[in-house]
């Protein structure tokens, strides 16, 4: 992709954004669009809230089902994917000696909820550990699976991992785990805008994303699917006026989860404009994103083993979507990474070279990586200068 397509979003002219993963980038055009609707919400709040938002939150909820393949009204606007993460965890009821399986790459902030709603309920969390590097998706499937006995009562995973970069075989764990009586809780914080999704082929028992990464909608812009015949079992984590509603127009999830208190709803209302614009930038639409950025990350990777003398990547293309990790060396001092610390090198290539760019100790220090992310604006001259800074660096 060309340069020019940089000027549809506001970021930094002066740095080198190879970080979309992190927190997303939203561009200028949606942005406008949110600025128009919270002025309309300003000028007369009660007619907005009370008498408009209603229909514009069905629009906006009906285009996001169409585009991840789910049918709206099995669909609840959330402010963030670990948000969906805790309703259903906080929902669950689990008995003392239960078992809830994760993976060593699970989301530090999901992996928090999964522990506190396991020991609420005398429940234990079960760890199955990925090898790394990972040699293919059945690696992943064998590894949790061998993890699965007759207490296990769910999976809780990513569907792309925040530290790795892994597209994780879901559909493959959904049906076997299904096979077995055990429901996935699928973290999709990635996944919308990344990887194509179909949520209802999925059949997957709760997934939640984010609309703010991939999709670029604004910051507090996210949603979680729960299978139709889980709703009813189902609460938000707070409880409003839904709850005894007499209406009859709706279905009581819909009831409970369309209005927990006064908010500001434009995020969610600026999703239907950031699906038109991200995927009116290029001519084949949305699949052409996908494949874009996927293809510039892939290509990035090769470059970058080759400058670094890395003898081969860390996994396959085929759990590649818009971000991958690359081998670093090792040769930094070993420092306690808390969640969201920087590591001295992605200090350095920000302050030295403006290029923001992740790098994860992982599985621990001293063994680390880059984590790069292609979005439209990038170019292949992004991940050249940052192989220069790294050569220059790392020396």
């Amino acid at each position: 992709m060309s340069a020019p397509l940089r000027s549809h979003w506001s970021l930094d002219p002066q740095v080198i954004f190879l970080n979309h993963g992190s927190f997303g980038a939203c561009p200028t055009a949606v942005l406008q669009h949110q600025s128009e609707l919270r002025a309309r919400l300003e000028s007369e709040p009660v007619r907005f809230l009370a008498r408009e938002v209603e229909p514009l939150l069905d629009d906006a909820r009906a285009a996001l089902g169409a585009f991840v393949g789910a049918d709206a009204d099995d669909l609840a606007f959330m402010p963030n994917a670990t948000t969906g993460v805790n309703t259903v965890l906080r929902g669950l009821r689990f008995q003392p000696g239960d078992e809830l399986i994760t993976t060593n790459n699970e989301y530090n902030a999901s992996k928090n909820a999964l522990d506190v709603a396991a020991a609420a309920m005398g429940a234990k969390v079960v760890v199955a550990k990925l090898p790394w590097p990972v040699p293919s998706p059945e690696a992943v499937v064998d590894a949790v699976m061998a993890q699965v006995t007759p207490r296990t009562r769910l999976l809780l995973i990513d569907h792309i991992t925040s530290q790795t970069a892994l597209v994780m075989p879901v559909a493959e764990l959904v049906r076997r785990l299904r096979e077995q009586g055990v429901e996935t809780l699928v973290d999709g914080a990635h996944g919308p805008g990344m990887v194509p999704l179909a949520l209802r082929e999925l059949g997957a028992a709760y997934y939640t994303g984010n609309c703010h990464k991939w999709l670029c909608a604004p910051k507090g812009a996210a949603f979680l699917y729960v299978r139709r015949d889980l709703q009813a079992g189902l609460k938000p984590l707070v409880v409003s006026h839904g709850h005894n509603s007499p209406r009859t127009d709706r279905s009581r999830f819909r009831l409970d989860f369309d209005w927990m208190g006064t908010h500001d709803p434009t995020p969610f209302l600026c999703i239907p404009t950031a699906l038109r614009v991200i995927g009116g930038l290029v001519p084949g639409g949305w699949p052409e994103v996908m494949a874009s950025n996927r293809e510039k990350v892939l290509t990035a990777r090769r470059r970058l083993d080759a400058r670094l003398g890395n003898a081969s990547p860390l996994y396959p293309d085929a759990m590649v979507g818009s971000m991958v990790c690359v081998a670093l060396p090792e040769g930094y001092p070993e420092r306690p990474a808390p969640p969201l610390y920087l590591d001295p090198l992605h200090v350095r290539l920000f302050e030295e070279r403006h290029i923001e760019v992740p790098v994860t100790p992982w599985p621990k220090a001293p063994q680390r990586h880059l984590r790069l992310s292609a979005q439209l604006y990038n170019t292949p001259a992004d991940y050249e200068a940052l192989g220069d800074a790294l050569e220059a660096l790392l020396r």
